[in-house]
């Protein structure tokens, strides 16, 4: 990691619900509003964003851990913004809290851990060798 990557850092990232971001199962819309798998996204998003500024060009970082609670709705057409806030470092694991909110408040908050890898043993894990 570069040098500057400790608390307190933080990263925002912000959008409107689209209807393609709608609760769904099995292809069928089930209600007007914010999946939770679509807030959880932009959650590892913001986590993401905090985290590039800092990587080394021969390291790289993938989800690991994600423990959420999503707490309230936010409808098609309304805006909500995603934050991931620094925590800690523990060995390679990288520790945000995050947190989503819209106009009315809280909407989803919890902890999202990132694990820093060197770019090729990622790349091992991904592409592993064939026998």
């Amino acid at each position: 990691m570069r040098p500057g990557f400790h608390p307190p850092l933080s990263s925002t990232v912000s959008t409107t619900v689209t209807e393609d971001m709608a609760a769904t199962l099995g292809g069928k819309k089930i209600h007007p509003v914010l999946a939770t798998v679509r807030m959880i996204e932009w959650m590892e998003w913001a986590g993401r964003k905090l985290i590039l500024p800092y990587l080394d060009d021969d390291e790289d970082a993938l989800g690991y851990h994600i423990d959420i609670v999503h707490k309230n709705p936010t409808r098609v057409g309304e805006e909500f913004s995603a934050t991931a806030e620094l925590v800690g470092i523990e060995g390679n694991r990288i520790i945000t809290k995050v947190s989503a909110r819209n106009v009315r408040g809280t909407i989803g908050q919890g902890t999202f851990i990132q694990v820093l890898l060197p770019k090729s043993q990622l790349h091992n894990m991904i592409n592993p060798p064939q026998s």
